[in-house]
């Protein structure tokens, strides 16, 4: 697992192949990922937006910007996670993904963005 913090905000990552909606005889590969967001600050925090870079083997980028993360903006309260679980399809076995949160504080309104530690994104054949 792998973390990172940013004003209080510790952000975890796991990462899972997808085999059974991969596939790779037409280059389409599936990953799955859990983000726990746990809030260590002295604050209540609101998730607003979310910032994804997902990179293949190839070089090809793509940018993920919207809002919340799976149809939620959360407010997470001091002490308290959030967790939840996505996706992401690529045309090749291996590649990336990093990105930021836009956060808000509760009590003030003050927005910060927290860091989203890169992670690989690598089918289990590849480790072989």
């Amino acid at each position: 697992m792998l973390t990172a913090t940013t004003k209080g905000i510790k952000v975890s990552v796991e990462t899972f192949y997808n085999p059974l909606h991969s596939r790779p005889s037409e280059q389409r590969y599936v990953f799955t990922y859990r983000i726990t967001i746990e809030n260590t600050s002295d604050f209540t925090v609101q998730l607003l937006k979310r910032h994804w870079t997902i990179i293949d083997a190839g070089g090809n980028r793509r940018d993920v910007h919207g809002d919340g993360v799976v149809g939620v903006q959360p407010l997470i309260a001091q002490g308290e996670s959030h967790q939840y679980v996505s996706y992401a399809n690529m045309d090749t076995d291996i590649g990336k993904m990093y990105g930021t949160y836009l956060m808000e504080r509760h009590i003030d309104g003050e927005q910060f963005e927290v860091k989203i530690p890169e992670f690989r994104l690598i089918a289990p054949f590849k480790m072989n």
